[in-house]
């Protein structure tokens, strides 16, 4: 948001609140996400509900929702508030799809997709959104922002799926096979399903509908012969793609310079 504000030249100081408010929004969606899976480490740490209670991170997270709306008003853009308000609803109906998912291994790419796009895809769309219509952008230049947003969730949200296969549990901060261990038919067994022998596809969907850790190494094996891994990378870099050319109708500076790193940051990392 802070970005696409600056640059398309904003000079106010409104892009601080907003930046705050959806901050409080991300936070709160992290400490219910922790509480429905169930997690114990996030960041290298342990999560608020193991070490307080899901009781005390309910309501934290319940808080920071209600402060970031009092917030909303405070800035004074009904557009704003019906963008933010919007995308808290599409956030919500995406994690509750995520849960209805777990444990199924009939949902296919499309239905992968639609989930990411609701719980992660939406906010980093919803504040580059913010970003330019603060910043008085033009229709064309709003949809680009709205978009490189869009695209640079879903890139985020598929190297996050990607690592918990092939990254390190020390480096990412949680453990290698978590989404496995909740029963979340993420990309990785998604094409691994795909392209597998029925004998490999039989032993994700088993994996997936039981949970837990007892095949991880039979399906890390699987995702990585299979080229699941490969081709999750390669979505990954087809959204980054799509979010740089997102750039063109930003005029020149150092802001449009760091969000194409940001979009690149985004598949090249490793945590």
């Amino acid at each position: 948001m802070l970005l696409a504000a600056r640059s398309l030249g904003y000079e106010g100081d409104q892009h601080v609140a907003l930046a705050t408010l959806i901050e409080f929004m991300h936070t709160s969606t992290l400490l219910h996400d922790d509480v429905v899976d169930e997690s114990h480490m996030r960041r290298g740490r342990a999560t608020a509900n193991d070490a307080w209670g899901n009781a005390p991170s309910v309501l934290v997270g319940d808080f920071l929702y209600s402060r970031s709306f009092q917030m909303m008003v405070g800035v004074g853009s009904m557009r704003i508030m019906e963008i933010l308000s919007a995308a808290t609803c599409t956030i919500a109906e995406g994690e509750v799809q995520q849960l209805t998912n777990v444990g199924n291994p009939d949902v296919d790419e499309a239905a992968y997709f639609e989930t990411i796009q609701g719980k992660t895809a939406m906010l980093f769309e919803a504040a580059s959104h913010c970003g330019a219509i603060i910043a008085d952008a033009t229709p064309e230049q709003e949809a680009a922002l709205q978009a490189y947003g869009r695209y640079l969730g879903l890139a985020f949200q598929l190297v996050d799926d990607l690592l918990d296969y092939r990254g390190d549990a020390d480096a990412m901060g949680k453990n290698v096979g978590d989404d496995l261990a909740e029963g979340k038919p993420t990309l990785p067994l998604i094409q691994a399903m795909v392209t597998g022998s029925p004998e490999q596809a039989k032993v994700i969907r088993q994996a997936i509908r039981q949970g837990g850790l007892e095949r991880l190494d039979e399906v890390l094996a699987i995702v990585h012969d299979t080229g699941a891994l490969d081709y999750t990378q390669r979505r990954a870099e087809e959204m980054s793609a799509k979010a740089l050319a997102q750039l063109e109708v930003l005029p020149p500076s150092v802001f449009r310079d760091s969000m194409e790193q940001l979009a690149h940051r985004a598949v090249d990392r490793r945590t």
